[in-house]
């Protein structure tokens, strides 16, 4: 199994164009290096590939990471997106992959409805790309010999589609992980999660490595960086520090662990950080684009 990652942010990047906190102008002043929105590539062969999400700048990615790249006039080595949610950093991307050229998408019901209610998302040519639901617990396979079995995870709905009956750790189709599976090898991409139970800390012990939801590293990191009001809970995602943090509730995990989906604000991505000192002495890797792993 081949991973290589795409965008490692959260939604907005890294340097977010609105936003001038520590983290986005050290980016601008390239003291950190940039980065752009949550996506994966993984391939058994290296020659096909499936795109986990397809971030708005998938235009960009594609143009950096040379497998990526055309081996004809006209053509891709992608052969599918699977989509974890709907969130408009995870499904935008879409809206670029329209020249003619054929993959297929892989979500939920509830994902494919999405797509079915906006039709913006009619410019890719139904004859070309062919829309594939995908059920919870039942495995798929988006590129032959990558075996993919979607679960539920505590997760919202997109924040288009909040209401007054929002529920912040929901289980159900509005988000889901993603377990990867050659003959040789287990891997989990979980790039957004509300919280870790019990049943999710058992099921991920059989991986060889988990890329998970690492936005903020404090809950109120936004509020303390003076940034924004809303908490991570607010937006749907477990924050790494604390008792209840993603850190500690992970600490048993022996596979590799790499943290993806990662906010402009979080001071783990500053390298001579407090933070990022622990999450490494953790046996953490913090993703960046372009990072090649092999589980």
């Amino acid at each position: 199994m081949k991973i290589v990652v795409l965008g490692a942010a959260a939604g907005g990047g890294l340097p977010q164009w609105n936003c001038g906190c520590q983290n986005c102008e050290m980016a601008r002043h390239g003291q950190l290096p940039r980065m752009t929105q949550s996506s994966v590539a993984v391939s058994v062969t290296g020659a096909r590939w499936a795109v986990l999400n397809a971030s708005p700048d998938i235009r960009q990615q594609l143009d950096v990471v040379t497998v990526m790249h055309p081996g004809a006039l006209r053509g891709t080595p992608i052969q599918s997106v699977v989509l974890t949610n709907g969130d408009i950093d995870h499904v935008a991307g879409l809206l670029t992959l329209r020249e003619k050229t054929p993959f297929t998408v892989y979500a939920t019901s509830d994902g494919l409805d999405l797509l079915a209610q906006n039709p913006v998302f009619g410019v890719l040519d139904a004859e070309l790309v062919a829309r594939r639901p995908i059920a919870l617990d039942t495995v798929f396979e988006p590129i032959d010999g990558l075996h993919v079995t979607p679960f539920a995870v505590p997760g919202k709905v997109p924040l288009f589609m909040e209401d007054d009956d929002l529920d912040l750790q929901a289980m159900g189709e509005q988000t889901v992980g993603l377990k990867l599976q050659t003959a040789e090898k287990t891997a989990y991409y979980i790039p957004g999660c509300a919280t870790v139970p019990d049943w999710l800390r058992h099921q991920l012990s059989d991986g060889d490595m988990i890329l998970f939801d690492g936005t903020v590293w404090e809950n109120d990191e936004m509020q303390q960086t003076g940034t924004g009001q809303k908490t991570g809970a607010r937006m749907g995602h477990i924050a790494m520090a604390g008792a209840d943090g993603s850190l500690a509730r992970l600490a048993h995990l022996e596979g590799r662990k790499v943290y993806i989906h990662i906010n402009n604000t979080n001071p783990v991505l500053r390298p001579d950080s407090p933070e990022r000192a622990e999450v490494e002495s953790a046996g953490w890797i913090i993703a960046q684009d372009g990072m090649e792993l092999t589980p």
